[in-house]
């Protein structure tokens, strides 16, 4: 019962679900859109960010906020020229930094934002298979090759610039 000092939220993607008699014990079914998906087949939605946080806005006041996890798994891999060139998950965290902002800008209190991940990991359930992160791991080598996103991210982070595309 006691005041939290902040709340951290994952947000990934957004489910749609539709009432349906023969849906099981919730008598429901998830309704497929016709959207660009990750490579975990997760619908890319940044409005759907902007929406939550505005909904956790309205219902805890003005709680300072987190973004805790935000990213995407996408099939990188190493060019001829020795790049990881992932212009897919720069659009996606573009998109998704402009949610942010506007989400921000329309009064919530967003006190910080973590990408999802910083480098290719073990994902617990999909093992090696999934690369998530702003840096290329080589799992034989473990060489680490920053991908575009990385330096993306850095002009971003070290500019405080995002614009509308």
């Amino acid at each position: 019962s006691a005041p939290v000092d902040f709340l951290g939220l994952n947000y990934y993607y957004r489910s749609i679900i539709a009432d349906d008699a023969d849906g099981g014990l919730l008598r429901s079914r998830t309704v497929e859109v016709a959207s660009p998906v990750t490579d975990m087949g997760w619908e890319i939605y940044p409005q759907g960010l902007e929406a939550l946080l505005s909904r956790v806005n309205q219902v805890y006041g003005g709680i300072p906020i987190y973004i805790t996890e935000n990213g995407m798994a996408y099939p990188d891999e190493v060019g001829a020229d020795g790049r990881v060139a992932d212009q897919d998950r720069i659009d996606y965290l573009q998109a998704h930094f402009l949610a942010v902002h506007r989400a921000m800008q329309a009064g919530v209190n967003v006190k910080g934002y973590f990408v999802w991940s910083s480098m290719d990991n073990f994902e617990w359930a999909f093992g090696y298979s999934k690369r998530f992160g702003l840096v290329y791991v080589d799992y034989e080598t473990q060489a680490r090759i920053p991908k575009a996103s990385a330096f993306w991210y850095r002009d971003v982070a070290s500019s405080g610039e995002l614009s509308e595309r």
